[in-house]
């Protein structure tokens, strides 16, 4: 048994897209593919969930799709982790506490209910 039963509840999410938001045209998109478990991605799965503009521009995401490197101050004893999460479509990302599959997913949706509501205060 897997010990992690919510990652089959999102496998059946891979290549699903989903609009959020008609009038300011931001979408979702998610890819997961289930694979073998390794010291980079010990939960066995490789995954991106992005929100994009009407552009296709991603605008913000959860990845371990590349390393990323962080550390403290002046990047003192960096570390590297596949986890991670873009709070915009330029930044190189920061550190994701990967738990499970389902939070995962819950914390996807909080950081794109924050990102609606920042993109919809800025026209306002």
């Amino acid at each position: 048994m897997n010990q992690d039963e919510s990652i089959d509840n999102l496998l059946d999410l891979h290549d699903v897209r989903y609009v959020i938001d008609e009038k300011l045209g931001l979408w979702v998109k998610f890819e997961i593919k289930k694979i073998e478990p390794n010291k980079d991605r010990p939960h066995g799965i490789k995954y991106s969930f992005t929100l994009h503009d009407r552009t296709n521009k991603r605008i913000m995401g959860f990845d371990n799709a590349h390393v990323i490197e962080y550390g403290g101050k002046n990047n003192v004893a960096p570390k590297k982790t596949y986890d991670h999460w873009h709070r915009d479509g330029n930044d190189e990302g920061r550190p994701y506490q990967y738990v499970n599959a389902g939070k995962l997913l819950t914390d996807f949706w909080a950081e794109v209910d924050k990102k609606t509501k920042e993109i919809k205060g800025d026209l306002a």
